[in-house]
């Protein structure tokens, strides 16, 4: 698949196609971490007011999504990055990352921080890749050993 075609945009996660690649991510998720590691936000969290939700598409196919999820004043953090299997390798998390990025900036926001486990070794290569580094436990998290904890400023 190339890359070729695919928009980037603002859209509801409480679409019926987005609510399924949520649970495809969520799955992912508790196969890989225990509940107690698992730190999912539902699509109404990220529907709200304090939330900014952007999905991927080439025509109408739903290829990945992202999230950003305003945590204090210019602090937002980076949550639901998932892409689609048929669409992984072709820089579409990379362009997701950039996408919300340039969200945030509109927003005032200029950090931005994320929490990813340790078992996902391509999403932790996709962000230091895009110039974050870690960082302590941010917000309401705590230290956990398959946690890794990440921020950059933008």
């Amino acid at each position: 698949m190339s890359s070729a075609g695919i928009s980037i945009g603002l859209e509801d996660p409480r679409r019926a196609d987005i609510r399924r690649l949520i649970a495809e991510a969520d799955a992912m998720m508790k196969a890989l971490y225990p509940a107690e590691s698992n730190h999912l936000v539902d699509v109404d969290a990220l529907a709200g007011p304090d939330a900014v939700f952007l999905a991927a598409r080439r025509d109408e196919a739903l290829l990945g999504s992202i999230a950003l999820r305003i945590i204090a004043p210019s602090h937002g953090e980076m949550k639901r990055l998932f892409v689609q299997r048929d669409a992984r390798g072709i820089g579409l998390g990379r362009r997701l990352v950039e996408a919300l990025e340039e969200a945030a900036r509109l927003r005032h926001i200029d950090r931005i921080s994320l929490e990813t486990g340790i078992k996902q070794p391509e999403a932790i290569r996709l962000y230091r890749a895009c110039g974050y580094q870690e960082c302590p436990p941010f917000g309401g998290y705590q230290n956990d050993p398959l946690s890794l904890f990440m921020t950059r400023r933008l």
